[in-house]
């Protein structure tokens, strides 16, 4: 697929303002971002399927780049997420939200490729890891720095979402209790998603 530009990319790249992107944007408009997304519906700037990366940017480009529950509908996540620790800065933030594996609503949209735990980020860094238990990190030849992860827990209905702020606030308190929750209770109380911050490692 091709990529239509909806915007001029070489005089925004060339420019001195920072470059914010937008994964998955849809309708979603954000007058700071770049929206990509592979339907070419209004506010996005971009359209590309981005199965195939980010090939139209070049490296150490972007400060930023935002995704709200995109991520789960990527099939090729390991190119993606390499793109990703390719065209960031050195100093460029990754911010993410996707939905935790114990959110039953997520699994009623068949778009959905995958599902993610406390861990899954983890597989992508070099970096000492803020949780006691350990995961392999020798798949791949880039890797992030995971600078923040928090539970978010939250409910369509307002007394249920009461009690999950309480469950937010408590198994945030440290990743001890983060790792206490995901082992003992979340099928007991789902969490709806993952809020992260990621860095690249270069």
């Amino acid at each position: 697929m091709e990529p239509i530009f909806n915007i001029d990319l070489e005089t925004i790249l060339s420019g001195n303002e920072p470059l914010i992107l937008e994964l998955g944007c849809g309708t979603r408009q954000n007058s700071d971002r770049i929206g990509i997304d592979r339907l070419n519906l209004p506010g996005v700037d971009i359209v590309a399927n981005l199965e195939e990366g980010l090939p139209f940017l070049p490296d150490n480009c972007v400060d930023e780049i935002h995704s709200k529950s995109f991520l789960e509908h990527v099939d090729n996540l390991e190119l993606l997420m390499r793109e990703i620790a390719r065209v960031l800065k050195p100093d460029g933030k990754k911010y993410l939200f996707v939905p935790h594996f114990s959110n039953p609503y997520y699994y009623s949209d068949y778009t959905h490729q995958r599902f993610f735990g406390l861990y899954t980020f983890q597989y992508f860094s070099n970096s000492p890891t803020r949780f006691h238990r350990r995961v392999p990190n020798f798949y791949h030849d880039f890797g992030f720095r995971v600078e923040e992860l928090e539970l978010v827990f939250t409910s369509p209905w307002r007394m249920r979402k009461f009690v999950k702020r309480i469950a937010q606030k408590l198994f945030n308190l440290s990743p001890w209790w983060q790792e206490f929750y995901e082992e003992n209770f979340c099928y007991l109380i789902p969490c709806y998603g993952i809020r992260a911050t990621l860095t690249p490692e270069k």
